[in-house]
């Protein structure tokens, strides 16, 4: 019973999270996060049952099937959205929060090569953009946002957002739920401009130093 429910949940977050969800019918047949999800909940069951060869067939077929790679020994909590989801790794010591959105491309991977715990965990509510890599046995705060193609390494405070390679955190204020990948500081474009600026400095100066040296030239021939 409560295997029908949490996939009744994982659809309700759907239509709270994509606009684009129309009907529980599109949902069920064309949404491949959810069918990644759907399969993961059972192949987890089985792993907890010990029948891990079957537990990892089924994940593989899984991964055949939606592009997503889901290791039947992490742990997902309630209300789990994979937006697109192609490309998207979850280890097996990952533990996952609840109501937690990943965009595709995203990695949650370790840097270990230990059996113990490799994989990052995710908070509730934490919102973790496109091709993001978090890597590491550390935990990924309640509400954090994590901007698209950032590397994160290091643990993430609560409402923290994290952007650029490797991630640094920008503000811990945020408590939206949404997150808009526009709205984000940008690091790289923020340094560029930084040095832009300071090449109008310079010049502002060379062209200060050169009028002084012809003033002087001039008070020389007088």
């Amino acid at each position: 019973m409560g295997f029908i429910k949490d996939i009744k949940e994982d659809i309700k977050a759907i239509f709270e999270r994509d606009p684009a969800a129309r009907s529980t019918i599109e949902v069920l047949f064309c949404y491949p996060g959810l069918h990644a999800v759907i399969i993961h909940r059972l192949a987890h069951k089985l792993w907890g049952w010990r029948l891990y060869f079957l537990a990892r067939l089924i994940s593989q077929i899984s991964r055949f099937l939606t592009g997503i790679e889901i290791h039947p020994g992490a742990k997902i909590g309630r209300r789990f959205f994979i937006d697109h989801g192609m490309g998207v790794v979850i280890g097996e010591t990952a533990e996952i929060g609840d109501d937690v959105t990943l965009y595709h491309g995203v990695t949650l991977g370790g840097v270990s090569l230990n059996k113990g715990k490799r994989h990052p965990t995710i908070g509730n509510n934490v919102v973790i953009g496109s091709g993001a890599k978090v890597l590491g046995p550390f935990k990924v705060g309640d509400g954090a946002k994590i901007g698209s193609n950032s590397v994160v390494v290091k643990e993430v405070p609560e409402n923290a957002t994290v952007v650029g390679i490797p991630g640094r955190i920008v503000t811990e204020t945020s408590k939206s739920g949404n997150f808009e990948h526009d709205k984000l500081p940008d690091p790289v474009a923020k340094a560029i401009t930084c040095i832009v600026d300071r090449i109008v400095e310079i010049e502002k100066e060379i062209a200060e130093i050169n009028h002084k040296g012809r003033s002087h030239e001039g008070d020389n021939k007088e």
